[in-house]
């Protein structure tokens, strides 16, 4: 009885077909995704470049523009991605004509950049110190470190509120501000990362002499850089979005982020809403197409050996 023996050139064909098709399917089933997450941005860009007329009349329905101010939908609405007439009035309103939207983008800016500066330069130290130093107390405390970071802010946001008044800084920034800055997030990352350096690169700047700053500003932050920026843009998409802090912590409205002042915007006022909400996202879209290089070989590198 002779025995069939398979090909092997076509069974490594048939391999490579599979792999093939799996491929398509993988990249299709993606771009479907990809296209579903970025529809609702193009729909806020490009309709904020319509006239309120066009708006009510594709989506007057869903947010209630007529008699009826409920947000029941009793037709098929009229998802547009090219305005008819393109027309800059939304923006010039909310620039010019209603200084507000302006003045809540500049607060949004006044409570994020500090933090993100100075949330960062303590990062750095600290992560620099967490992973040079030995001993049981440097293990305690970074553990706390870790259970805060944990905590959701609806946990934290009492103890900070009752510091903060004790401080007599409440309806303040430094309410918001001081707390960001020593948020333990960027210290858990940042650790993690300087802890993949090889210690023989340590040990070799030990034996030439060199000091800790030194061996700080040479080695160990040049070879961090990326995972720094990754922080950087990590921090400011976190605290550009905050929403509890500025509400709990500031109760002059004066003050408030536009984070909060976009929820506040009248349903008849759509284009507006269309064109705020498109100025809001430019900060964090471009934080993210500049970094995106920097954000993934952070991310890549803290998965890397250690030394």
């Amino acid at each position: 009885m002779t025995t069939v023996k398979k090909s092997p050139r076509r069974t490594g064909g048939g391999r490579r077909l599979f792999l093939k098709i799996t491929t398509v399917i993988m990249t299709i089933f993606a771009a479907a995704a990809a296209l579903i997450f970025v529809t609702p941005t193009l729909l806020t860009i490009t309709n904020s470049f319509m006239s309120q007329t066009e708006i009510n009349a594709n989506y007057g329905m869903v947010f209630g523009t007529g008699s009826d101010s409920r947000t029941f939908i009793s037709e098929r609405i009229n998802l547009k991605f090219i305005p008819d007439i393109v027309t800059a009035q939304q923006y010039i309103t909310a620039f010019i004509k209603a200084p507000d939207y302006l003045l809540k983008f500049w607060n949004s800016v006044i409570l994020t950049v500090p933090i993100v500066i100075f949330q960062t330069a303590v990062a750095v130290f600290a992560s620099y110190g967490f992973a040079r130093l030995k001993g049981r107390l440097k293990e305690i405390v970074f553990f706390l470190y870790i259970v805060l970071m944990l905590m959701p802010y609806q946990v934290t946001l009492v103890p900070n509120y009752l510091v903060a008044d004790k401080l007599g800084i409440l309806n303040t920034r430094w309410s918001i501000i001081l707390p960001g800055i020593f948020s333990p997030y960027a210290v858990f990352l940042l650790t993690k990362a300087m802890k993949r350096i090889p210690s023989t690169y340590f040990e070799a700047a030990m034996l030439d002499g060199a000091g800790e700053f030194r061996i700080f500003t040479e080695i160990c932050f040049p070879m961090v850089r990326s995972a720094v920026f990754s922080v950087l843009i990590l921090v400011f998409i976190d605290y550009w979005n905050m929403v509890e802090q500025p509400l709990i912590m500031l109760s002059d409205e004066s003050m408030h982020p536009l984070s909060i002042f976009l929820s506040k915007i009248n349903s008849g006022d759509t284009g507006l809403a269309f064109a705020v909400a498109t100025v809001y996202m430019a900060p964090s879209l471009l934080m993210f197409l500049y970094g995106e290089e920097y954000l993934v070989e952070g991310i890549a590198y803290s998965g890397g050996i250690k030394g």
